[in-house]
């Protein structure tokens, strides 16, 4: 079971995703994934994606941002963002 609070992003390795939360305007958190790929795609990183925690944080405002549109185009929670998302966030 993970025990990462809802602010703190992780890697789950078995899914080779990073696993967030991102708060929306009306204070509700919700929750999201990018995979290693997506990440090392758009912004560069390691192929085993040991550094996807340290690469959300550096393009968080991006990335949050792309949650948010996503959610409020009406996809439903886990959002899962892709390539396409974030490159147009």
């Amino acid at each position: 079971m993970d025990t990462a609070s809802p602010e703190e992003a992780f890697f789950h390795l078995e899914s080779g995703r990073l696993r967030f939360w991102v708060r929306q305007e009306d204070g509700s958190m919700v929750g999201a994934t990018i995979s290693k790929e997506t990440l090392r795609y758009c912004f560069g990183g390691a192929v085993d994606g040991e550094d996807a925690p340290a690469i959300y944080r550096a393009h968080r405002t991006q990335i949050d941002d792309a949650v948010r549109k996503c959610r409020t185009a009406g996809a439903l929670e886990p959002i899962m963002l892709r390539d396409f998302h974030v490159r147009t966030a």
